[in-house]
């Protein structure tokens, strides 16, 4: 079984406050908080060049100050994703990108705060436990789809490109096989396929527990994440019987961990000396407080 890997990210908000001024009229009184948003990406897109290959930065604007470009607009906000491969990473990456919306806020005279929204930490693997559940997942097989479950998942497949459906084969590290819509085989423990470079918030219960997580078949191969597709294939019986498949594979697992004691040993040795050196530091700052909503129901 390949081990377990996900990238530890954080979500930060950027809010920029300027000087409103009429654009034309006198624009010179204007401070563009706009402007800050726009020179802060500009500077996060020249760092891409000069950080780790396997992390990850992404944004999206929150607030673009209004829809009148004859005023300069006063506020912006903009929300980063920042990704790393292991929690030191991201903090460092975290500094430089903070530092970047300071340079930015400085160039345009305006000012800037952040808000941490969210955190989660890298997944850490198991060596012991990721075994146990090869196992089991070597024992039961591919999940039990049908000759009605391929056909639907060929409909999907056909909405998709040659190179989705080639790069989910290499994904998991299986040579491309051409017209086979749904996994029909247990991935061998020693395929090479590329790391997952998504996030979970397992992530951060690996740190302080053993834990193993298994993928499991569930939709057409080559459908990408977050697509329509993959929305569209949630409610049917493949979907079901690729779930059920994991759960006997999760349930296996955790008998195993029962009867051999010795496996729990192994597990816990193995997370004290991935963590020996680097002890957990949860990602989301400790002055951070959870968003309080005020509810509508009676007293």
């Amino acid at each position: 079984m390949q081990e377990a890997l996900s990238l530890a990210n954080t979500r930060i908000d950027f809010s920029f406050t300027g000087r409103a001024s009429h654009a034309a009229a006198a624009p010179h009184l204007g401070r563009s908080a706009l402007d800050a948003v726009e020179l802060m990406n500009v500077g996060v897109n020249y760092m891409r060049e000069h950080m780790p290959s396997d992390a990850r930065i992404h944004y999206a604007y929150l607030d673009a100050g209004g829809i009148a470009p004859n005023v300069v607009q006063a506020t912006a906000k903009v929300r980063y994703l920042i990704r790393a491969r292991d929690l030191p990473e991201l903090r460092r990456l975290i500094e430089r990108v903070r530092k970047i919306g300071d340079g930015a806020a400085l160039m345009t005279e305006t000012k800037v705060e952040t808000k941490v929204v969210s955190g989660v930490s890298n997944l850490l693997g198991n060596t012991a436990l990721e075994r146990a559940m090869q196992d089991n997942l070597d024992r039961l097989g591919p999940p039990p789809f049908d000759a009605a479950d391929r056909a639907k998942a060929a409909e999907f497949q056909a909405t998709l490109s040659e190179e989705d459906i080639a790069s989910s084969w290499r994904r998991v590290g299986l040579p491309v096989r051409q017209g086979v819509s749904l996994c029909d085989v247990v991935v061998p423990a020693e395929a090479k396929g590329a790391p997952m470079v998504g996030s979970t918030d397992v992530g951060d219960v690996s740190w302080v527990v053993p834990t193993v997580q298994a993928r499991g078949a569930t939709y057409a191969i080559g459908t990408p994440g977050h697509s329509w597709q993959l929305t569209g294939q949630g409610m049917l019986p493949a979907a079901h019987k690729g779930m059920v498949h994991v759960a006997k594979v999760m349930a296996g697992t955790a008998v195993d961990a029962i009867r051999d004691p010795e496996l729990v040993v192994r597990a816990k040795a193995d997370l004290a000396a991935r963590t020996a050196s680097n002890p957990y530091v949860c990602p989301i700052p400790p002055e951070v407080q959870p968003p309080i909503h005020m509810s509508r129901g009676a007293a």
